[in-house]
């Protein structure tokens, strides 16, 4: 255990009562990894509704904040399904657990206890590997869910009546969008001054400071079908019609500077004798700010609209941005400056860095509250079965999230400069 926390001269700007907390975060560092490998064990794929609830249920037992957590079940989304028909989705329910709603300054804590790996992936189980933990979730984001809690628990223990509250919200949908919880992110944001979320840092401890926005798109295109040997001209091919659309979609890359159009598949067609009647083309967007949002969303309905002007075709287009892009804004320096300055006191250089993916911390950006995104473990090899987090960092980052939540407690961090 670290002897020294903090420099005298941060002990003079936070508090001499803060390096005992300090120093229990560290004593705290091997729990918060065992927490976070047994809850690794537990499969919570986004669409695996009963290793959701099961992990759900062990949230809920980890919860020991002062206020009585909430269980908030989600709306279903709607999904395009290869026929080109439209069918819900359910997702589950958020945890929702408010304290202090009626303090002067309020600050959204998010996180999703979801993964991308469903029950029939064969990476199911952690294990430990040098100073790394390995496994499904580790890293993003059951470590962050962990760092989280812990911060906040040294946060509760912090002398003098709280001028702070806080609404912490645990989702079941990040991993496809956040669908269903969309609307409760948009509410928390617009409540909040600032925002702290906990998708992992990256394995060198760098942050990100923005982000762009993303959009999945859906193109269900109905032609008609024929009999390839009988009547071949009376036949109207969707797949062909879904492969011209994905072919002008890639034509669009590098027309507008950091505008991505990747095609992710395309759905449909069957036997060899029979002129396809259906297919989907799915496709992602990412836009580095609204203005290219605004383009690149204009450029899709103008494909949309050419295929279904095809003789013989119908096309819907599904989908929209579903992660608004979150720019480096005033209030983002800021709140990387407050995170720097937190860093310094623990004897940390952090870096920050742009990514071009996304997360809650696009949401709550768009509903006007600057975040920080990446408070999670460091780690690396997301969305694989190379997934890690590294051991050391459990610690470092529960006490470089609870220094920014005592900061803005404090007057460390004066709260009233992000909204100017």
């Amino acid at each position: 255990m670290p002897a020294d926390n903090l420099a005298a001269a941060s002990r003079s700007v936070w508090g001499a009562d803060i390096e005992p907390l300090l120093e229990r975060l560290d004593a705290d560092g091997e729990a918060l990894v065992a927490r976070t490998e047994g809850w690794s064990k537990i499969n919570s794929g986004s669409f695996e509704q009963p290793g959701l609830a099961a992990m759900r249920a062990r949230l809920l037992d980890a919860i020991d904040l002062p206020a009585t957590p909430e269980v908030i079940d989600l709306s279903p989304s709607q999904r395009v399904r290869p026929d080109g028909e439209v069918m819900e989705v359910q997702h589950g329910a958020s945890i929702r657990v408010r304290v202090r709603p009626e303090a002067p300054i309020q600050v959204a804590l998010t996180g999703h206890y979801d993964t991308v790996f469903p029950a029939s992936h064969p990476f199911q189980a952690p294990w430990r590997e040098g100073d790394m933990l390995r496994g499904p979730g580790v890293a993003d984001m059951k470590g962050g869910i962990a760092v989280m809690l812990a911060a906040l628990t040294a946060f509760e223990q912090l002398a003098g009546a709280k001028r702070v509250g806080y609404e912490v919200l645990l989702s079941p949908d990040e991993e496809i969008g956040s669908m269903g919880s969309a609307p409760l992110l948009a509410e928390l944001g617009a409540r909040a001054q600032l925002g702290m979320t906990y998708e992992p840092a990256m394995a060198d401890g760098a942050l990100v400071d923005a982000r762009k926005g993303s959009a999945n798109f859906h193109l269900a295109v109905k032609g008609r079908a024929a009999h390839v040997g009988r009547a071949f001209g009376d036949g109207r091919s969707a797949v062909l019609a879904a492969a011209e659309a994905a072919l002008a979609l890639n034509k669009l890359n590098g027309q507008r500077d950091g505008v991505t159009f990747n095609v992710g598949a395309i759905d449909g067609g069957g036997a060899v004798n029979v002129v396809p009647e259906r297919a989907v083309l799915r496709f992602n967007v990412r836009v580095p700010d609204t203005e290219s949002a605004t383009w690149a969303e204009a450029e899709v309905q103008r494909i949309a609209r050419d295929v279904a002007a095809r003789d013989g075709i119908e096309a819907h287009l599904h989908g929209g941005f579903t992660r608004p892009p979150k720019p480096l804004t005033d209030s983002q320096r800021t709140m990387v400056a407050w995170t720097h300055q937190a860093g310094a006191a623990l004897g940390l250089n952090l870096q920050f860095k742009p990514s071009g993916g996304v997360c809650e911390g696009n949401n709550l950006a768009a509903a006007g509250c600057p975040n920080i995104d990446t408070l999670g473990p460091c780690g690396g090899g997301l969305h694989s079965g190379e997934e890690f987090a590294l051991m050391p960092s459990f610690a470092e980052r529960a006490k470089l999230s609870f220094l920014l939540l005592a900061g803005v407690e404090r007057g460390v961090f004066d709260v009233r400069s992000l909204r100017t």
